[in-house]
């Protein structure tokens, strides 16, 4: 019997509902595997069908087909190294499908495990999944594995049947997406797993982004006791091979790969870089246009624009007359060398002010006015962007959408908006980063892309004016405590915070939340800006 093995990790990124194009990367994944003279194969949860499927998953033909490339791809792949990957199977006459890793070696199926556990607030899974059984461990040559599918490693049930039926390596495939502070949250669930069984644990997510999720692969090995064997790239494909040695005291991963992983604001950037030009190229968009309005928010977007697509990729218009947000507008351009169009608003804005005036005499109030540019600038980048065949990009914050610091179908609210999961005052510290550090993979200039006057301008104390909002950080560090952590009023005043202040921010957030103002956009931190509800498909 043999006393090593190896496992090759396929730490790949998979387009929801493309079962060819994600079957052939499984395929290619398996012949790097094959030459490397590999003993298995593994890749990621709900691979052959990209993750989430959401609404796909309940339709018996998209089961159907999945389970048919399934069976191609087991007959493709039978002449070398067992294949692990998550798809979705029917087992008999089972109402929902369920969320399975299925395991082949030598063209046939070994093993089928099914998801126990549904992913924590995951609604789509428990809509369109039905739970299964815990399975037991499978051998593949001289090793005993027993598979955790994603939130089934979170619980300590799983992982110790496996170990007392005779499982000697754990596998994780999980689909789990990025978010601020995830990567300890995940360390300790799977250190806590490899202390219960005292076995080595592989930890194998996917990559890329797909609608609001963004998934950061960094992927690793453990050995019992909680020792870091191997640790992937994050934000990067990667096909990485772990070998095991039997040793008196089971087996054991040898020292391997381990990338540095990014923290703090270069995470973040990275996650919405990627977010973007996933949500791009699975879209079929090949350039994007954004309204550059010479602020922090928009500087912010388009550097993150040029990174993903490349300068060329990206127009930039300005529809301000001001001549500071002009040259604010030209500078940023300039800096980023993607070009920029200078078109005025006062032509329309003057005869919709006509129109409206038919049936009023009385001149339009502030607001009136504000929302009207707003809405005029939303309809004609909305229409530029048509006229392009150009991916409309937004700017609008976390704590403009929850406070409704935006207007309802204006130009903060239409179009992808990469920095919606970001409160306001964390935009100077990303500016900041970005302009220090240009990471491989980045299409945009190396050098200081947004200009530094932005960065230190403050942003308006009073975003909704009358609504009498106390101004940043304050009011930042009260959306955060009632969104983010669920806090209290009270809590949130013994935090330091003035009690009207909190009652208000909590009385415009409650009521904003019912309000249609979203766009697409990236979910980096597990909450959306709605204080009563989390992404439904987020789980760290």
């Amino acid at each position: 019997m043999s006393d090593t093995f190896r496992l090759t990790l396929a730490q790949l990124d998979a387009t929801t509902g493309d079962l060819s194009g994600n079957a052939a990367k499984a395929r290619t994944a398996w012949e790097v595997a094959r030459d490397a003279g590999a003993d298995m194969v593994a890749l990621p949860e709900m691979f052959l069908t990209g993750h989430a499927p959401r609404g796909l998953i309940r339709r018996p033909g998209v089961v159907a087909e999945a389970r048919r490339h399934l069976d191609e791809l087991i007959a493709a792949c039978a002449d070398g190294p067992a294949l692990g990957i998550g798809a979705p199977t029917r087992p008999g006459d089972a109402e929902k499908p369920r969320n399975t890793w299925v395991v082949a070696h030598r063209g046939r199926i070994v093993a089928e495990v099914h998801k126990h556990h549904g992913s924590r607030d995951a609604a789509f899974e428990t809509r369109s999944l039905a739970a299964g059984d815990v399975s037991g461990p499978y051998a593949i040559g001289p090793v005993r594995i027993g598979t955790l599918i994603g939130a089934d490693a979170w619980f300590e049930d799983v992982a110790e049947t496996l170990a007392e039926t005779g499982a000697e390596i754990l596998i994780v495939p999980t689909a789990s997406p990025y978010s601020r502070g995830g990567q300890d949250v995940r360390y300790g669930h799977m250190v806590a797993r490899v202390v219960e069984t005292g076995l080595p644990l592989v930890w194998l997510n996917l990559t890329g982004g797909q609608d609001d999720l963004v998934f950061d692969g960094a992927s690793f090995a453990l050995n019992p006791g909680g020792a870091l064997t191997h640790h992937l790239p994050s934000f990067e494909d990667a096909i990485v091979h772990v070998d095991f040695d039997r040793t008196a005291d089971g087996w054991r991963a040898r020292p391997g790969i381990r990338v540095p992983q990014p923290e703090g604001p270069e995470a973040d950037y990275r996650a919405m870089v990627r977010g973007l030009r996933d949500h791009m190229s699975k879209s079929g968009a090949t350039t994007a246009l954004l309204g550059l309005s010479g602020d922090t928010a928009s500087a912010l977007v388009a550097a993150i624009a040029a990174d993903a697509i490349g300068p060329a990729n990206l127009r930039c218009v300005t529809l301000h007359s001001d001549d500071t947000a002009r040259e604010n507008a030209r500078d940023q351009a300039k800096r980023l060398g993607c070009r920029l169009d200078i078109l005025p608003i006062d032509a329309s804005h003057a005869a919709v002010t006509e129109t409206v005036a038919q049936l009023s005499d009385a001149p339009p109030t502030d607001i009136a006015e504000a929302n009207l540019r707003s809405r005029l600038s939303g309809l004609l980048l909305a229409s530029l962007a048509d006229t392009f065949g150009a991916m409309l990009l937004t700017p609008a914050t976390k704590s403009d959408l929850a406070i409704g610091g935006v207007t309802i179908l204006g130009d903060a609210t239409m179009g992808y908006d990469p920095v919606k999961v970001l409160y306001r005052s964390a935009l100077p510290d990303l500016c900041r980063w970005r302009n220090a550090h240009h990471v491989e993979g980045f299409l945009g200039p190396a050098r200081e892309v947004v200009p530094t006057h932005l960065i230190d301008t403050p942003p308006a104390a009073d975003l909704a004016g009358a609504a009498q909002l106390p101004p940043y950080p304050a009011l930042d560090d009260i959306l955060e405590r009632l969104i983010d952590r669920e806090q209290s009023v009270e809590e949130i005043v013994l935090a330091g915070h003035d009690r009207d202040d909190v009652k208000r921010v909590e009385h415009r957030v409650d009521a904003i939340a019912s309000t249609p103002i979203r766009s697409p956009g990236p979910c980096l931190s597990g909450r959306t800006a709605r204080r009563d509800r989390r992404d439904p498909s987020t789980e760290v």
